[in-house]
């Protein structure tokens, strides 16, 4: 039995796959809202904001996580 403690990256992984606001996204992620809005302004970070609303797809910013890990 796999007894390895889960980590953030796996806690992200749970719930609803959509995020809705900047504030959620960076709850999500623990980083401030200012920190994640500029994280949302670089290219690559799966942090969307097509109408003016700030959304993320969990099982991309877990990839992207991932990505960053290695």
């Amino acid at each position: 039995m796999d007894m390895t403690p889960p980590t953030f990256i796996d806690a992200l992984s749970t719930g609803t796959d959509k995020i809705w606001g900047l504030r959620a996204i960076a709850q999500a992620l623990g980083l401030s809202v200012d920190t994640t809005r500029r994280l949302a302004s670089k290219p690559g970070v799966p942090i969307y904001q097509p109408a003016g609303r700030y959304f993320a797809v969990r099982s991309e910013l877990n990839a992207w996580l991932r990505s960053k890990a290695g």
